[in-house]
């Protein structure tokens, strides 16, 4: 590590130690991962950003404190090998039942989708509840209406989501593979299952339509802890 320090402070441009003090700063302040055009924007003249994170996360490398990438985003992060030791003091987080974990996958991995399809891939009804429980947790929006007769609402998750699971984008969602290694899917598979790709784009797809007019308000982000994925129904 120190060699790799030594090295990196060869080439290390003008105003880059001043450039990573500020993007420290920044990071330590923020309450939302910050982009890198954020932090760009306040670093001094001619440094490049790309550079100042590398150092950063070389200087917190070892730390309990580690720099992440994060929907999208930087943020500061307890160690992994660490957080152990700060489960006791966290709130009690609420439960999700089985049918909201359920559901939440599904919004993940098919977004857009309505509750109708999300019903059809599970098998089974959904309540209301259900959804507006995930809606209550900021993890799941509102995104708009489908082309379709009674113009169905559809879903789709929000940058909470990644934030909360620790994912940089939607499509480091764990594909069939890892989802077979990690012993989440077990027995022989119908011929042709696949996994969607998913796609979080806010974008409206050329089969939806806006909300606008329909009288909906976004949802705050709930002040409790969030829930947390290890209920039971």
């Amino acid at each position: 590590m120190a060699e790799a320090v030594r090295l990196f402070d060869q080439r290390v441009p003008a105003g880059m130690h001043e450039a990573v003090r500020i993007a420290e700063a920044l990071l330590f302040a923020a309450r939302e991962p910050l982009s890198e055009a954020a932090i760009a924007a306040r670093l001094p003249d001619g440094v490049e950003i790309g550079q100042v994170l590398a150092r950063l996360r070389l200087d917190y490398a070892n730390r309990g404190i580690t720099l992440v990438k994060v929907a999208g985003g930087w943020a500061f992060r307890t160690a992994t090998d660490l957080a152990w030791l700060l489960a006791s003091d966290a709130p009690e987080p609420k439960k999700l039942s089985r049918a909201a974990i359920e559901t939440l996958a599904i919004i993940a991995y098919h977004q857009p989708v309505t509750r109708a399809e999300i019903e059809h891939i599970r098998g089974v009804a959904i309540s209301k509840g259900t959804l507006d429980v995930l809606l209550e947790t900021n993890w799941v929006r509102l995104r708009g209406r489908r082309r379709a007769p009674g113009r169905p609402i559809t879903y789709g998750t929000t940058p909470k989501f990644l934030v909360h699971f620790g994912i940089d984008a939607i499509g480091d969602l764990p594909g069939l593979d890892e989802l077979k290694g990690a012993g989440l899917i077990e027995g022989q598979l119908p011929r042709g299952f696949s996994i969607p790709v998913p796609n979080d784009d806010d974008a409206l797809g050329s089969d939806e339509e806006p909300l606008d007019g329909d009288g909906f308000e976004d949802f705050d982000a709930s002040e409790e802890a969030p829930p947390t994925t290890e209920g039971a129904a």
